[in-house]
């Protein structure tokens, strides 16, 4: 049963591994939101050209 498990815990750590490789080239999903509380709202075209920092938090 331990080499079981263990060969279990591997593939699912490469499994994870592989999907969070990043993906380079392909155009980043265009940013939504119903309220800009500090800004008007922004746009992929806006920010082309620009280092931006996306900050995903929650509560909980």
């Amino acid at each position: 049963m331990g080499r079981t498990v263990i060969g279990a815990v591997l593939v699912a750590l490469f499994a994870s591994v592989a999907e969070a490789q990043p993906r380079v080239g392909m155009q980043a999903p265009a940013i939504t939101g119903r309220t800009w509380l500090n800004s008007p709202a922004l746009t992929m075209d806006g920010l082309k050209g620009r280092v931006v920092l996306v900050e995903f938090w929650t509560l909980g």
